[in-house]
């Protein structure tokens, strides 16, 4: 694994914990209604969709358990039809998926250790 896969593998891993400190103890009522919170919360997911540009076509086939597309394409929806996001999507996102994305990212690190 090339270094700078190893490093966007790590800042996709410290985004998902912005993303989870931003919501903490925090309800969906709480989140959707706070700006700064969906600003902050967004933003942290579309950059781990921007850091999967960096990610070798052989980890992504390595590792085919993650969505390598979707987050990337999830991405691209934030950036280009920012005011569209469906926040019970993300909401979801944050609830359902990105803490088994973190353990999937952690194991990927831990067995390409150099």
């Amino acid at each position: 694994m090339k270094n700078k896969e190893y490093i966007s593998l790590k800042k996709m891993i410290e985004y998902i914990n912005k993303a989870l400190k931003y919501t903490e103890n925090c309800g969906f009522k709480a989140f959707s209604s706070n700006e700064e919170k969906i600003d902050a919360t967004v933003f942290a997911i579309s950059q781990i969709g921007e850091l999967v540009k960096n990610i070798s076509k052989e980890t992504m086939e390595k590792y085919p358990n993650i969505e390598w597309i979707i987050i990337k394409n999830l991405r691209n929806k934030i950036v280009h039809d920012y005011e569209g996001i469906n926040l019970n999507f993300i909401w979801d996102i944050l609830n359902k998926d990105i803490k088994q994305l973190k353990a999937d990212l952690e194991k990927i690190i831990e067995e390409n250790k150099n």
